[in-house]
């Protein structure tokens, strides 16, 4: 029986307002995590860019094994993280990057190139 964790999707172009995600195609904005991934529709939880990012954000890259967490704060750092968040993360022992776009998909990629379980919430416009 193969244990292994799989394989978090690379993010294979970010632009303005655009992304690429390996077996995904494209999108705004996405959740990812080990061995896959969606869009990210911020309607679901209520998200806005103020107070930003809530535990239900991330519930879901939790849920499918992520043990490293990248959170993006979009490319011009208007979204934020909820102190809820980044507590409910650090109760669970989640590793947790919180950068500007470009950056974030930086660190996940070379998490997941590196086989860690990471996840990541990606926001491609401010």
């Amino acid at each position: 029986m193969d244990n292994a964790i799989p394989r978090s999707p690379k993010i294979d172009t970010l632009a303005w307002g655009r992304m690429t995600v390996q077996t995904l195609g494209s999108g705004k904005d996405f959740k990812l995590w080990p061995g896959g991934g969606r869009a990210w529709d911020w309607k679901e939880t209520g998200t806005r860019h103020v107070p930003g990012i809530q535990p239900d954000d991330v519930a879901e890259l939790l849920e499918h094994g992520a043990s490293v967490v990248v959170l993006s704060r979009g490319m011009w750092k208007a979204l934020r993280t909820r102190r809820e968040t980044l507590e409910l993360l650090e109760n669970r022992g989640v590793t947790v990057h919180v950068a500007e776009t470009s950056e974030a998909a930086r660190i996940y990629n070379d998490l997941a190139e590196q086989g860690a379980a990471v996840g990541g919430l990606f926001h491609s416009t401010c």
